[in-house]
């Protein structure tokens, strides 16, 4: 079949499901077996759910591994949340993406069979979402609320690992694998139309995104990947900071589905520990307080864009790579408002931080 035709079965399988609303089998009825019934008649029936489960993974793999199911699920993608063409926004996602795409290679090659499809989506809120098929979007709200380039790729990183992992496709083959024969009825009843209703599946459980286990892991793969990159691997905690203050620490918005995320401020302190012990655990950030071998080094000042706390992370990411890559055996110096520790930029001094020549005099005292 044709991809045009293809598309077309979708989009009316889509109309069919009531796309606006999870697909749940579980509300379609259980026909009861008989007193009667014959036992053949029951082995016929199971030999059938047997076929029809083996048809659903079939069409999963082709959704999730080939060229024609990548472009069925992007398609749904745009079609339900809308296309942002903007330039600017596609030209930061290209760079973060192509950025990003180098550092999952060399933590897993398998991403050079199977590059990512993405683009902005016109959505306002602040959300992204990879699913089946490496198929990702970055909404255009999370552009609007995110001005640091580094915290979007900290927020790309965590989508890529849910793709690198398949974690989408496990999720919807367990949601499939629950279904009796019964329960799927004639939407499942193989080829196309399956296909189709699986695709409809499949978006909405990239939404959903996964339990509990697989969030953690895609934060802890987004760590990995980013310490591959030359963002600052303080953006992880930073935007985790940022969650926190934007949505409680509770995780009472709907970015990202959070009930099926742990919350903000546990998903911060996992950050804030990895920051630790890169750094050899000598640093440490809290409350836009940060501490070398236990000393105060200095409390953060807020800026018009960033908290104190947020902006502590990035200057805490800055002091675990020096204190990983060696530097930190340098003199701290002043390069115009940047104070540097080696060839590692520690913090751009802003207005409200201590004066410059302050916090080289403190940095070379307490490192």
């Amino acid at each position: 079949m044709s991809f045009k035709k293809f598309s077309k079965k979708f989009a009316a399988t889509m109309t069919a499901f009531g796309f606006g609303a999870a697909v749940s089998f579980s509300a379609l009825p259980v026909p009861q077996v008989s007193a009667g019934a014959d036992a053949l008649g029951i082995g016929i029936g199971i030999i059938s759910g047997v076929a029809q489960m083996s048809q659903a993974n079939k069409q999963i793999e082709i959704l999730n591994n080939t060229d024609e199911g990548q472009q069925i699920l992007y398609q749904s993608f745009v079609k339900e949340y809308g296309k942002n063409d903007d330039p600017e926004l596609n030209a930061k996602l290209d760079s973060i993406m192509k950025n990003l795409s180098k550092a999952v290679a060399v933590v897993d090659s398998s991403i050079n069979d199977k590059p990512y499809l993405y683009f902005v989506s016109a959505d306002k809120s602040l959300n992204a979402a990879c699913g089946m098929g490496h198929v990702m979007m970055v909404n255009t709200g999370t552009f609007n609320h995110i001005t640091s380039d580094d915290e979007i790729a900290a927020i790309v990183g965590h989508e890529m690992g849910h793709g690198q992992k398949d974690h989408v496709a496990k999720k919807v083959k367990k949601h499939i694998n629950k279904a009796t024969l019964a329960q799927v009825g004639a939407a499942a009843a193989g080829g196309s139309t399956l296909t189709n209703a699986i695709a409809v599946i499949a978006l909405k459980q990239s939404m959903a995104h996964g339990d509990r286990v697989q969030e953690t892991e895609a934060d802890n793969l987004a760590w990995e990947y980013m310490l591959h990159t030359n963002y600052n691997i303080g953006a992880c905690a930073a935007v985790q900071q940022r969650f926190v203050e934007l949505f409680g620490s509770k995780n009472s918005s709907n970015f990202l589905n959070p009930s099926d995320h742990p919350d903000s401020d546990k998903r911060l302190a996992n950050y804030a520990n990895k920051l630790h012990e890169y750094s050899g655990k000598h640093v440490t950030a809290e409350n836009g307080v940060i501490k070398i071998n236990g000393k105060v080094f200095t409390t953060v000042a807020a800026t018009s864009k960033m908290s104190s706390a947020e902006r502590a992370y990035f200057v805490f990411g800055n002091l675990a790579a020096t204190y990983h890559n060696g530097h930190s055996k340098s003199q701290a110096t002043v390069s115009g408002n940047t104070l540097m520790l080696g060839k590692q930029p520690i913090m751009t001094v802003e207005s409200g931080d201590e004066d410059i020549n302050t916090l080289a005099e403190k940095l070379n005292a307490i490192k």
